[in-house]
């Protein structure tokens, strides 16, 4: 059976605001923008027309390559241009699923950033479902919620493009990305009177497919600014998986077969603690200085350039009665780490707490990495080698911040030792904080004296 939604009832949402528990108004991200985006909805849909009688070449050139893939694909997959998506999960099985699935955690991260203010008034509804399609929570306005329920837009039904066709939801899983899908767009016809932006979330340290967020609406809901609100929001809670693992990890250790590898501590810290087999050492400056580099060049270093790296010169006789207090102290703590020779090199890996924290920035957990950074490497070290360590950990933690982090992260950076006096950052800052924001007066006083100093 076909069904079609009335004219009258089609979105028509202009600039939604929500009320808050005080009483004051609080506007959506979700607003209309100024110019309406609909001039080539026609052609899109006469050329799903000549698609589905059989016609495929004709007109498609208005339609975008990454949707003529995807018509093609639900075409192959025998997906039905008026079809509701099946019913995957029953009410029971729903409940149950997902209080087991690793998105249940996040959703009122979810909420907060996706439907600010009272949800039911908010413009959009959201959608999360699981790697597989399967939508396990639904929610936002409930004018629009009525609306898309007529077309199973709802809690437990598969939404993926094999099930539906070209989808938000279902292409952003195909591709793994974050894909807009607009009105006509889409495959099937009842989905037309829509648009939806979505983007696939995935387990912070595996990169394994976790599920999908999905925004739908009206052509506010694919917006440039919505895109990058759903790309922002998919980091936030892969960012927010991880913290709440490892927080775990730290209240309840799990059982290991084998011991884990031994971690040196340095950022931060002038004496480097050595965390090894169940034991914590506190190391002597110099220890420290050349633990971290060995650790740092596990290929390993000859006596000359090892010497030059902690000394800024040849000097292998100071180094070799040093190498055998070091083999003195690492071997009733962690023998496994005493280092080999010709070259120098450690026979077991040792990782450090500064690596952890590049790990972390390559995942694109900035707010996790700036909590896992007390302070610079070795901060009294003028060994050369460590001061290179330190300003290349240094700089990858400002250069990733200033390129990709939100302006909660920034001023958090702002108030560390590394970015206190930080003019660029300060005036990042500045820039994205909203015009009414009371931390802008504290920035403009910061700027101001760095520029008189």
């Amino acid at each position: 059976m076909r069904l079609t939604l009335p004219p009258a009832r089609r979105p028509t949402y202009t600039g939604p605001t929500s009320v808050t528990a005080d009483g004051s108004r609080v506007s959506s991200p979700w607003s209309r923008p100024a110019v309406s985006p609909e001039t080539s909805g026609l052609l899109i849909a006469r050329a799903h027309e000549e698609l589905i009688a059989g016609h495929e070449d004709r007109r498609l050139d208005d339609v975008r390559p990454l949707v003529q893939e995807s018509w093609r694909r639900s075409l192959a997959s025998l997906v039905g241009p008026e079809g509701l998506p099946p019913l995957d999960l029953t009410t029971d099985e729903l409940e149950a699923y997902r209080q087991g699935h690793p998105l249940a955690g996040v959703m009122d991260m979810i909420r907060s950033l996706l439907l600010p203010g009272t949800a039911e008034e908010s413009g959009v509804v959201v959608a999360v479902g699981d790697a597989a399609g399967r939508l396990l929570w639904v929610e936002g306005d409930r004018h629009i919620r009525a609306l898309t329920g007529d077309m199973g837009f709802v809690a437990g039904a598969n939404w993926s493009e094999d099930a539906v066709g070209t989808s938000a939801p279902g292409t952003a899983l195909t591709l793994d990305r974050s894909v807009q899908i607009r009105g006509a767009e889409h495959f099937n016809r009842l989905v037309q009177p829509w648009s939806c932006t979505a983007a696939p979330v995935h387990d912070p340290e595996t990169r394994r497919l976790l599920g999908v967020i999905d925004v739908t609406g009206g052509v506010e809901a694919v917006t440039p600014q919505a895109q990058l609100l759903v790309d922002a929001t998919a980091r936030a809670i892969e960012s927010e998986i991880l913290v709440a693992r490892l927080r775990a990890q730290q209240a309840h250790p799990p059982r290991r077969s084998t011991p884990p590898r031994a971690l040196l501590r340095i950022l931060g810290r002038d004496r480097a603690l050595l965390e090894a087999g169940g034991s914590t050492l506190e190391l002597s400056a110099r220890h420290a200085e050349i633990l971290l580099l060995l650790a740092m060049h596990r290929e390993g270093l000859s006596a000359e350039a090892l010497s030059e790296a902690v000394y800024g010169h040849s000097a292998v006789e100071t180094l070799r009665p040093e190498m055998v207090r070091l083999r003195r102290v690492l071997v009733p703590a962690a023998p496994q780490l005493v280092p080999q020779s010709r070259p120098y090199r450690l026979a077991d890996g040792l990782e450090t707490d500064a690596q952890h924290v590049l790990s972390l920035l390559d995942r694109g957990a900035h707010r996790v990495a700036l909590a896992a950074y007390p302070g610079p490497v070795l901060p009294e070290s003028d060994a050369p080698g460590v001061v290179e360590v330190r300003e290349s950990v240094r700089s990858a933690l400002r250069e990733a911040l200033i390129a990709e982090a939100g302006v909660d992260v920034l001023l958090a950076y702002a108030d560390t030792l590394d970015g206190r006096d930080d003019g660029e950052v300060l005036r990042l800052c500045l820039s994205m904080l909203p015009a009414r924001s009371p931390k802008r007066a504290g920035l403009v006083a910061r700027i101001e004296r760095l520029d008189r100093d």
